[in-house]
């Protein structure tokens, strides 16, 4: 179990990584990450869904598809899924992902541009409440053992 955990743990950080090493050498030099880091704890909620949407486009290729969605939120779900109380329409990262592409993908073409993710992400309150969280007073609800 401890081996599962860290091998998804370091799924999730790899994709992240790749946000972080913005000139894509490999490394992660100082002003990368400040500049991430800045973007990711004060940066506007445009700004942070600019980031979020690179760190779902897996592939670079300006679109997120639903695979690559499906990635992500599995990565996420392994992580914290079972720490949260979650809708039964959102209790699977495969339900997730279909909730999230019937509200954002507005054309309906299997993939999300980056406008249709941010104007979707807006209009979703768990969204922009993980994008706006203050830490030390987090609303998220946890799982009552």
């Amino acid at each position: 179990k401890q081996w599962y955990q860290r091998r998804v743990r370091g799924q999730f950080a790899s994709h992240v990584f790749k946000v972080f090493d913005s000139n894509s050498d490999g490394c992660i030099s100082f002003k990368e990450f400040i500049v991430a880091l800045s973007v990711t704890s004060k940066g506007s909620l445009d700004e942070k869904l600019d980031w979020a949407f690179s760190l779902y486009d897996l592939d670079g290729d300006g679109y997120i598809s639903s695979s690559e969605m499906l990635n992500i939120v599995n990565s996420i779900y392994e992580m914290v899924g079972n720490m949260l109380i979650l809708p039964k329409d959102e209790d699977t990262p495969q339900k997730r992902v279909k909730k999230i592409f019937i509200q954002m993908d507005s054309d309906q073409d299997g993939r999300l541009t980056r406008q249709e993710f941010k104007e979707g992400s807006k209009m979703d309150p768990f969204i922009v409440q993980a994008l706006s969280i203050d830490y030390d007073n987090s609303k998220l609800e946890p799982k009552k053992p």
